[in-house]
């Protein structure tokens, strides 16, 4: 299985820099959000309002190793970047927030499920390890909409067919991005995660470093 190091551009670091593609403009046009309203979405290909995220954190398109299967998901925490790959040698790159040092995820996995405007509840460890802010959703959770924590979209990482309980998701804090402060879940812009969502399927393999 590939390692970090072979997530190597040919010839260069993965820095890469914007492609003047069509491509690209559909790569950063996400699909319209509802029940958002569409007038404060922004635009993809620019910062978004309020959002103060690190330029290097929008989507772009960049060069990988051929080694990476398309359709598969490889997330560097380390670096906040999410690659979804979408052809031999290419991938988008996502900006994304990923879990506290001792939370984070690592490991194989595969997309198990798939949810637009997702229900959220917490986990008995989330409660357990902070009941003020979430021993009130422990029962019943919280349903899908703008003000839910997992934001617009939610896909599940599942290990040998169970579900691990780690989700890429939406946020309702953009500026997270490019921080380690989940429970141990990736999130991305709603905007970005719309995205993947739309390119993804099922059973597409995962692999966080």
């Amino acid at each position: 299985m590939p390692d970090r190091r072979t997530l190597i551009l040919s010839g260069t670091a993965l820095a890469a820099a914007h492609l003047a593609t069509p491509a690209l403009g559909q790569v950063l046009a996400a699909p319209k959000l509802k029940p958002l309203d569409a007038a404060t979405l922004g635009s993809a290909e620019a910062p978004l309002p309020g959002v103060t995220i690190a330029p290097d954190l929008w989507p772009v398109l960049v060069r990988v190793k051929p080694d990476f299967a398309p359709g598969s998901i490889i997330v560097l925490s380390s670096k906040y970047f999410l690659y979804y790959v979408t052809k031999k040698g290419h991938a988008i790159r996502y900006g994304v927030a990923v879990g506290k040092a001792e939370l984070q995820f690592r490991g194989a996995a595969d997309v198990g499920a798939k949810t637009e405007w997702p229900s959220w509840k917490p986990t008995p460890e989330m409660v357990e390890r902070n009941p003020k802010a979430y021993a009130k959703y422990a029962e019943k959770g919280m349903p899908g909409g703008p003000g839910n924590p997992l934001g617009a979209r939610a896909i599940y990482l599942y290990q040998n067919g169970h579900d691990t309980a780690v989700r890429i998701h939406g946020t309702v804090e953009p500026n997270s991005i490019g921080k380690s402060v989940s429970n141990g879940c990736i999130r991305m812009l709603n905007e970005h995660v719309t995205d993947l969502y739309a390119r993804v399927e099922l059973g597409a393999p995962v692999m966080v470093f």
